[in-house]
């Protein structure tokens, strides 16, 4: 391995988070960095956001009464 290479599993999963994001490898690396978001958590937010608009492409939103309960739990805060 080079002085500065990362180790290939690692960078395997880099690759996968950028061709999954708009990020580039270097934005993923120094997010990982700068803020402690390890590659698993970003692997996690990425497979979150996915689910998200894979639910919204399928027409799965809440409804108007399950909006308002949670507005409701949380304005009485």
């Amino acid at each position: 391995m080079e002085k500065d290479a990362l180790p290939d599993d690692l960078s395997r999963r880099i690759d996968a988070l950028s061709e999954r994001s708009s990020l580039t490898r270097e934005q993923i690396i120094e997010d990982a960095l700068s803020h402690g978001r390890s590659l698993a958590w970003q692997e996690r937010w990425i497979s979150g956001v996915e689910a998200g608009l894979k639910d919204a492409e399928d027409g799965a939103f809440a409804s108007d009464e399950e909006l308002a309960a949670v507005l409701n739990r949380h304005a009485s805060r």
